[in-house]
């Protein structure tokens, strides 16, 4: 790949100025990239797609073969290192796997699991001897993977787990006892990456293989969603495994649990990507066919709307999922330039934008929710009857919100590690800040330039200014009470999450631009659209944020502020989106 600068750190996005030499974009995909892309995709339709029926209804063995059809192709190990059977392929590429197999429904989740968070916590953190008994094995799909983190009283407390592992009296076996629920793949995994305390208290992982004595597993879960995807409950009853298969260290299972994480969000956005453009382009079908009052519906503006929005918020999601995959990537081999172990790089790397990775998650989910949902408004009657697959897209969307910590979750992380990370000196916040309070009180600056794009660049300084009034103010003001006001810290995560997307599509189309790219001039259009709309928004959490914490003249500084901070020049958005809509027609498929 060529070389692109790496961001400071994780984060800094928001405290650095737009830069498109360290913004990498789809359109940078290589030639081996795009042939993977394209295998990944026909395999999809050739293999899962004419199958969605048996695969839901749970068709014994089905599943299993799939996958055994996808590993035989290396896409189930193309991050693998080559050395355990893998095909040794670049972050960037395996998260384009992610989002082309992500369309996949049921297969995509069961996928997921098994080369994620099922294969991941053995490849980084066991020992050579983990590594080479099982990795080559998952990387072919002879042996598939599942991960038992979720109890039935802990939800989103994943440190709350009450399963226990004792170790024997001859000191040879941990003796594993407790219950998980919600485990994907158990039906027919060989192998569980399990999470229990040792003496009570010391929260560590294990490798569980599936025949071992004392595990046993509930029925499957009757969903409403993912219904080809196999969810049981794991019991350990006196279940002994040996003393090798603790998995990292006795105490640090929460470090395996967390890095993990940080890597499945961001394969989760990628996957709902993918699953966003299947959608998509069968909404833009079904719109251009139906007919309503002796016209297609794709003609009403109503409609053009809706499939207009679809495309910019995929636009805005595969724009900072690339721009981070890259970042991720570019981290990964710098760690391993300054000597780390190939086990430490992509986790330090994925770690180093964890901030980033909890946007995507976010991001991408509720990105694939609107376009299901308005698929299914698209379809009206028909998108709620079974005979058609956008109520399977539907269903199917909505776990995208829970997975990999809620969508809540993950809002209050955002702004959690910011903090934890200013306060470790890791990223400047307070610099920025303070110097933001004291433009409050000057003449704000007005003058324009003729050059490109200027309006734009100007306008996300601005969003950014106004995400470090509210976040500066807030933590000044509430100091150690703030991680209490989640309602004030879901708006500020709010703020940052627009105004990442419209920094990253702004870059995106400053390139497409540079480069006389075919869509250049809808990507614009796009661009604009977001970021008016992101105006909006972002002045909405801020005025919520706000009017929480401040008061008297104080508030009402702030509140001119922002509404200096989120003014943008008039747009007619509604010709953008009919310009969007007319593309979208015309090809018939997400085109950019």
């Amino acid at each position: 790949m060529d070389t692109i600068t790496v961001a400071a750190s994780g984060g800094s996005f928001l405290i650095q100025p737009s830069d498109t030499a360290n913004t990498y974009t789809p359109e940078d995909f290589n030639e081996e990239q795009r042939m993977i892309m394209e295998m990944s995709l026909d395999f999809l339709d050739k293999e899962v797609i004419p199958h969605l029926n048996e695969i839901d209804k749970q068709e014994p063995g089905l599943m299993q073969s799939l996958l055994d059809k996808a590993g035989a192709l290396g896409l189930l190990g193309a991050a693998f290192p080559e050395q355990y059977g893998g095909l040794g392929k670049d972050f960037v590429t395996a998260t384009l796997v992610n989002e082309c197999l992500g369309g996949g429904h049921s297969f995509a989740v069961a996928m997921a699991a098994h080369n994620g968070i099922g294969s991941l916590p053995i490849l980084y953190f066991g020992t050579e001897a983990q590594k080479q008994k099982y990795i080559p094995k998952l990387a072919t799909g002879e042996m598939k993977g599942a991960y038992a983190l979720t109890e039935p009283g802990s939800g989103s407390d994943a440190l709350g787990a009450r399963t226990t592992a004792t170790i024997s009296a001859d000191g040879m076996q941990y003796v594993l006892n407790g219950q998980k629920i919600w485990i994907t793949n158990a039906g027919f995994a060989d192998v569980f990456t399990v999470f229990a305390k040792v003496d009570g208290d010391k929260f560590s992982a294990f490798i569980v293989d599936r025949n071992t004595p004392g595990l046993t597993l509930g029925e499957e879960e009757h969903k409403m969603g993912i219904k080809g995807s196999s969810t049981r409950q794991l019991f350990f009853e006196n279940c002994a495994i040996p003393k090798d298969n603790l998995l990292g260290e006795i105490g640090k299972g929460h470090i395996i649990a967390f890095n993990i994480l940080n890597i499945g969000r961001l394969k989760l956005c990628a996957a709902a990507l993918g699953a966003g453009k299947r959608a998509l382009k069968a909404s833009v079908l079904y719109a251009a066919t139906r007919e309503q009052f002796k016209t297609p519906i794709a003609s009403f503006g109503a409609i053009q709307y809706k499939l207009a929005e679809m495309v910019i918020k995929t636009f805005a999601a595969e724009s900072a999922l690339y721009r981070t995959a890259r970042w991720i990537d570019e981290k990964e081999q710098a760690l391993h330039t300054d000597g780390k172990q190939a086990n430490d790089t992509l986790l330090g790397a994925a770690e180093e934008f964890a901030i980033e990775c909890a946007m995507l998650k976010v991001i991408g989910s509720e990105a694939l929710d609107y376009i299901v949902d308005e698929g299914v408004q698209i379809y009206g009657g028909n998108g709620y009857s079974d005979e058609y697959d956008i109520s399977r897209s539907y269903r199917d969307s909505r776990i995208n919100r829970i997975f990999e910590g809620t969508n809540e979750i993950n809002r209050l992380l955002i702004i959690d590690m910011y903090l934890k990370r200013a306060m470790k000196g890791r990223i400047n916040i307070l610099g920025p800040a303070m110097a933001v309070q004291k433009e409050l009180m000057s003449i704000p600056d007005f003058g324009e330039s003729d050059a490109p794009f200027t309006a734009e660049l100007k306008t996300i300084a601005n969003f950014k200014k106004a995400i470090l009034m509210c976040a500066g103010a807030a933590a000044q003001k509430l100091m150690a009470r703030l991680e209490t006001e989640q309602e004030i810290l879901m708006n500020i995560s709010d703020m940052i999450m627009e105004t990442f997307q419209a920094e990253c599509i702004l870059l995106r189309t400053i390139k497409m631009h540079d480069t006389n790219h075919e869509n250049a001039a809808l990507a614009l259009d796009a661009t604009r659209t977001f970021i008016a709309d992101a105006a909006d928004r972002i002045n909405h959490s801020g005025k919520n944020a706000i009017n929480a914490f401040a008061t008297g003249d104080e508030q009402r500084m702030m509140l001119m502020g922002l509404k200096r901070f989120t003014k943008t020049e008039s747009f007619n958005t509604k010709d953008a989106r009919r310009r969007i809509a007319a593309r979208l027609l015309e090809t018939q498929k997400y085109f950019f």
